[in-house]
């Protein structure tokens, strides 16, 4: 049984189905699958426990969305380099398949498919409700759709999982299905999960569950990327209409005070609470702080500073003047006993909090802003820069202080999209993705390297006298995909490796 254990694809390996009597023990303590899963209420905690999951993930996704990309870089330790093989390395563009943080993303991202997979199973002999079976069956297929939606674009090819397995050996004989039937399985889940959520729940402890305009939102998001422009606009404009607007102040979208979470704005955020020993707590304020700045930035000077998603110079001169959201999302140093320390950092996710290393702030997936620049974007690839196309994200421009755009050619409003969005969405990790769907590999690549040429040459923060490796910023046309595990690849060959890696 010892390879079940090391499998990442987290799939129904009941240790039930065997025989010997001391795998067949029961431990008090705990409640087997078998004797749970047999009503509403039960069903909903096992949900609660998929949501908590998303949070794991969430919680490392700015490696993936940001350091990727030329938003984001690394207040980096001279003296102490132990994440330059791991995280650090997304950073670089120096990742390979022996990439622990690779290892972990994958593992995570089954063993919650898994937990959705089981519950769809499982609930279907519960007591329950018609309306709550509904609900919690959308929800399950949405943060499904969600995990599909981030492994497609990681991975390029990955395993389809939608049911669970009674033993072990089928698991060792999955392979990797194409881009497009997984893009049909996530097509699928969202639209199962949008005919069946409420635009809005009822009850004050289900806010910020995956409603319809969830689930609309990132099929929408879902077609933009399969560059099904028509269905792409039709199905966001069905988002429109569903009581959604831009909150008056931009910075309300990530207040964690109640009169502001979840907001008009708000789609759909990974819910956190802090302030509390509960253990649903965020910290990106302080993953976010530069590493020195003790409490100058968090408030808390026993706090542990990351230093990690420096806003780069980059995307520091990228703002129009008068911009809003710059100080909003940024700043450009810290003050420490008098002395300014020049290391940017990420300010969005600041706010007070009473206890040390534990914030309440959610993390955005879904802003109705998001919403409104993907319609821009579909009408222009359809159209051109219609009035339609730019009334949409001159309405995000107008909350940001700017004026408004006046672009006629196809070309040049793309750009300006993908500029807005970048700036909008800043530090939301948004723009990985945003990059690879509006490039080709070799677009990406080039685009990277001459990102990598600029840090080299004036690096954001200091490096402390570390040099740079002859490989650091030198990109690829296939690390447009992340590499699989190389412990699955052991596992599994049949699971094949992505090209060049």
């Amino acid at each position: 049984m010892k390879k079940v254990t090391i499998l990442g694809i987290a799939l129904a390996l009941f240790l039930s189905s065997c025989s010997e009597d001391f795998l067949n023990q029961t431990d008090p303590t705990k409640v087997g699958v078998d004797v749970f899963y047999k009503n509403e209420e039960q069903v909903k905690q096992a949900l609660s426990g998929v949501y908590s999951q998303v949070q794991t993930l969430t919680n490392t996704g700015y490696i993936f969305g940001e350091f990727q990309t030329d938003n984001t870089t690394i207040d980096l330790n001279p003296s102490d380099r132990g994440g330059a093989g791991g995280w650090e390395a997304f950073e670089f563009g120096t990742v390979n398949s022996g990439n622990g943080e690779i290892a972990t993303l994958w593992n995570n991202y089954y063993a919650t498919m898994y937990n959705c997979n089981l519950t769809l199973q499982k609930m279907a002999d519960a007591t329950m409700s018609d309306n709550g079976r509904k609900e919690v069956e959308g929800q399950l297929k949405f943060l499904r759709g969600y995990l599909y939606f981030n492994l497609v674009q990681y991975f390029g090819d990955v395993v389809i999982v939608t049911s669970t397995l009674a033993t072990p050996d089928p698991a060792f004989d999955l392979v990797r299905s194409p881009q497009a039937d997984v893009w049909a399985q996530i097509e699928k889940d969202l639209k199962d999960a949008a005919a069946a959520l409420p635009a809005k729940y009822t009850a004050a402890a289900d806010k910020g569950r995956a409603t319809k305009g969830a689930a609309l939102s990132l099929l929408g998001k879902s077609y933009l990327t399969q560059k099904k422009y028509a269905e792409a606009v039709t199905t966001l404009q069905e988002v429109t209409a569903l009581g959604y607007a831009l909150n008056a102040n931009y910075a309300d979208n990530f207040d964690p005070s109640p009169a502001k979470k979840n907001g008009v704005e708000s789609i759909f955020e990974i819910q956190y609470q802090g302030d509390n020993d509960l253990g649903e707590w965020s910290n990106f304020e302080y993953v976010f702080a530069p590493r020195v700045s003790k409490g100058a930035v968090t408030g808390y000077a026993a706090g542990s500073n990351g230093g990690r998603n420096v806003p780069t110079n980059d995307i520091m001169a990228a703002y129009e003047k008068g911009d809003l959201r710059k100080d909003l999302s940024l700043k450009p140093d810290f003050t420490l006993d008098g002395k300014v320390y020049p290391v940017p950092y990420v300010a969005k996710y600041n706010y007070p909090h009473t206890i040390v290393n534990r914030t309440n702030t959610n993390w955005p997936v879904l802003r109705y802003a998001d919403v409104l620049l993907m319609l821009s974007e579909a009408i222009n690839e359809q159209s051109g820069p219609t009035a339609e196309a730019l009334g949409y994200v001159n309405q995000v421009r107008k909350r940001a202080g700017l004026a408004d755009l006046a672009i006629a050619d196809k070309a040049a409003f793309r750009a300006a999209v993908l500029k807005e969005r970048r700036l909008e969405l800043a530090f939301e990790n948004h723009r990985w993705f945003d990059l690879k769907r509006t490039k080709t590999p070799a677009e990406w690549a080039a685009f990277m390297n001459a990102h990598g040429a600029q840090e080299r040459a004036k690096p954001t923060v200091d490096r402390g006298n570390v040099p740079f490796n002859s490989t650091d910023y030198v990109y690829t046309e296939n690390e447009y995909f992340l590499p699989l595990p190389a412990p699955q690849i052991l596992i599994n060959p049949k699971l094949t490796q992505n090209p060049g890696y």
